[in-house]
């Protein structure tokens, strides 16, 4: 949704973004790479929370340190879903999946990823 303000004379577009940057950039795996991103996020709060170096990090992991700067990084080429679900895993957390029937919004199913 467009909306035109007017700030000092010039008229400026504001354009709501969709929820997914991705998206908005218009990439087409944008939802791939939002389940990317939020996984890295993820991996990357575990791995603060139990202070590990990027070392330690990647050897919990099994890949070497510049593989662990990238994650860290945000640079998810040559990381699938599957592969960063398993690392969140490697440093003991689950991974579920939900799903919900858009008919019927109120009826989830989750599952467990080990």
């Amino acid at each position: 949704m467009a909306k035109n303000k007017k700030i000092r004379g010039e008229e400026e577009t504001i354009t709501r973004g969709s929820g997914n940057v991705f998206v908005d950039l218009g990439l087409a795996d944008a939802e791939e790479l939002e389940t990317k991103a939020k996984l890295v996020i993820q991996i990357s709060k575990i791995i603060k929370q139990k202070k590990l170096t990027q070392v330690g990090a990647a050897a919990c992991l099994g890949i070497d340190q510049p593989r662990i700067s990238d994650l860290i990084n945000g640079k998810l080429r040559g990381f699938s879903v599957y592969r960063l679900m398993h690392f969140v895993r490697l440093l003991g957390h689950e991974v579920k999946i939900v799903t919900t029937d858009l008919e019927k919004p109120s009826e989830v199913e989750a599952i467990a990823v080990s």
